[in-house]
């Protein structure tokens, strides 16, 4: 596959260029540019001035699509926006992220050539700086943000979204908004606490809930938001015609974490 890609020195961009395999196919633009927010890693750090970058990446690449004369654009979004379609409510400051991600998508299926949306659920794998810095903050004993440990959401590994993509590049999901996640909805918390166990911390320490007003000193407002935000029960759809996910469980991503950093 012949392809472009607006957020190249993203980690998930290079994780898509990584697995994308040259041929003589007709050329294909992916924009991964901020999908860096795309995850509940970065204690909301990667939300700042996210409406303003998100939609000047978006009309890059759209522009970048047009000049490489692509036979498709696919764009990387978020499944988080399934929660609020079906009625969940998600006051500022991340209602305005949300909105600019809706206007992000409705410009690429506006877009002059074939295109689709991929709503990717919540990042991590070992190219994950911000999973790299949970290990070093679990090895010290400190405490992190986990939210209402019954709000579930669906994550994705880095492989299994690059993957996505890359299958999503398809004639027939042209105008289509299409989904991407693994099968078993996890809270954050049931996520970090296995990762902490991985890395030799079977009960991590957590920051209570009664502790919010201190902890946004060190936490964005928008992350308290994510991890509050329950997923709708069943899977979204429609996924990714003809894609599953290589890690279906968090856990089976988790183990792939932990042995990619061993090698």
């Amino acid at each position: 596959m012949n392809a472009s890609i607006t957020g190249l020195r993203t980690e998930l961009g290079g994780v898509l260029a990584q697995r994308i395999a040259r041929s003589a196919d007709k050329p294909i633009h992916f924009n991964v540019a901020r999908q860096a927010a795309n995850s509940l890693l970065h204690d909301g750090h990667a939300w700042k001035d996210f409406p303003r970058r998100a939609l000047a990446d978006t009309r890059r690449a759209l522009r970048s699509a047009q000049t490489s004369k692509a036979s498709m654009l696919v764009h990387a979004s978020f499944a988080f926006v399934h929660a609020v379609e079906h009625g969940a409510d998600l006051p500022e400051p991340l209602r305005s992220s949300l909105e600019a991600i809706r206007e992000c998508e409705a410009l690429v299926l506006a877009a002059p050539m074939p295109a689709c949306v991929v709503r990717l659920g919540y990042l991590y794998g070992p190219e994950c700086a911000d999973l790299r810095a949970y290990r070093s903050a679990f090895l010290i004993g400190r405490p992190y943000w986990c939210g209402p440990p019954t709000a579930r959401q669906y994550h994705l590994h880095q492989f299994d979204a690059a993957s996505a993509l890359i299958k999503a590049a398809r004639p027939k999901n042209a105008g289509k908004v299409l989904y991407a996640t693994d099968d078993q909805p996890a809270s954050f918390t049931q996520l970090m606490d296995a990762f902490a166990h991985r890395v030799g911390r079977p009960k991590p320490r957590h920051l209570p809930l009664w502790s919010k007003l201190l902890a946004k000193v060190i936490i964005r407002e928008e992350h308290m938001q994510q991890v509050a935000l329950p997923m709708p029960a069943g899977t979204p759809q429609p996924q990714v015609p003809g894609w599953k996910p290589g890690f279906a469980h968090y856990r089976a991503g988790l183990d792939q974490v932990m042995a990619a950093w061993d090698e």
